[in-house]
């Protein structure tokens, strides 16, 4: 279905920064993609101290459940690795920039599908600290954890507020790791990253890359000022340190590509998964969680041809 919804129109100049057709190839055969700039200078400031009042209690509304692995920093968890779901949801300022349709027009162009709803968000604030190993985000790919979503083309875009290279632990990429077949897995596999042990993944990584006869070749992405990084939910990315003199500040906006809906996913034990959005979107027409929810997951882009 298409729609002329003038809430998806893209003015000219909007049009020019899509990607263009070599761009798309690279993305389906490298797994991500670097933008042209998408933000200006005042929206990507505006996120900034969008996160700063965020840090300092301001909400515009607060989540009406909290579902059971959410990631959620508050002031007393100090100085470290802060995570914060579903920022789309509780600022309206984020969200106003995040709702972009020129963000997700380029999602859909790269992953192919004329609509992209919103997924999840999590606002990421990085200390400029080299002495805690929980400032290392190990290699994983998101859709291990994402195992209720039908789709294997759903993509994540990487948004940091600043210039982000290799210093500041920018988001690096195992090239072309999406087109790997996997080994295997077990019941850890369909949790977060934060919840599974460093040394598993890595392991992971190396078994997966020579079940595939792969090399492993990591990518930095050094991501200017108001560019996006996306990359596929089957590709394997991380980050290290952020060695600088100030904090990394991003979010990573998670999309569903047209074709994503709940599928039961089950575990060993027999117990179904649940991720969080079951826990906050209603329910569809079967009585399973709906995903596409309108309070959760908006239709960010619709083609409007």
């Amino acid at each position: 279905m298409t729609t002329n919804d003038a809430r998806f129109a893209l003015t000219d100049a909007e049009r020019d920064l899509l990607p263009s057709e070599e761009d798309v190839r690279f993305y389906q055969e490298h797994g991500w993609y670097l933008s042209k700039k998408l933000l200006t200078d005042e929206e990507a400031d505006l996120l900034n101290s969008a996160a700063d009042r965020f840090y300092a209690g301001h909400r515009d509304r607060t989540l009406p459940a909290r579902p059971p692995r959410l990631a959620y920093w508050e002031p007393s968890k100090g100085d470290v690795h802060r995570h914060n779901d579903y920022i789309f949801y509780e600022d309206e300022t984020i969200r106003s920039i995040l709702a972009k349709p020129l963000i997700a027009a380029v999602a859909a162009r790269i992953a192919r599908t004329s609509q992209i709803r919103l997924w999840n968000s999590t606002l990421i604030h990085k200390p400029q600290r080299a002495d805690d190993d929980r400032n290392i985000v190990p290699w994983h790919f998101d859709r291990h954890y994402w195992q209720t979503c039908s789709s294997d083309e759903m993509l994540t875009a990487f948004i940091p507020f600043h210039d982000c290279d290799e210093e500041m632990g920018t988001i690096t990429m195992v090239d072309g790791s999406h087109r790997w077949k996997e080994t295997g897995g077990d019941d850890s596999t369909s949790r977060h990253f934060a919840d599974r042990d460093r040394s598993e993944l890595e392991d992971m990584l190396s078994e997966n890359a020579a079940f595939n006869n792969a090399q492993v070749r990591k990518v930095p992405v050094n991501i200017p000022k108001g560019h996006i990084s996306f990359h596929h939910c089957r590709t394997y990315h991380g980050s290290g340190y952020n060695l600088s003199d100030r904090p990394r500040r991003a979010i990573s906006l998670h999309l569903q590509d047209r074709t994503n809906q709940w599928r039961p996913f089950e575990l060993s034990s027999g117990d179904l998964v649940v991720y969080n959005n079951d826990v906050l979107v209603g329910k569809d027409e079967n009585g399973n969680p709906d995903y596409h929810d309108a309070d959760f997951c908006p239709v960010l882009w619709e083609d409007p041809r």
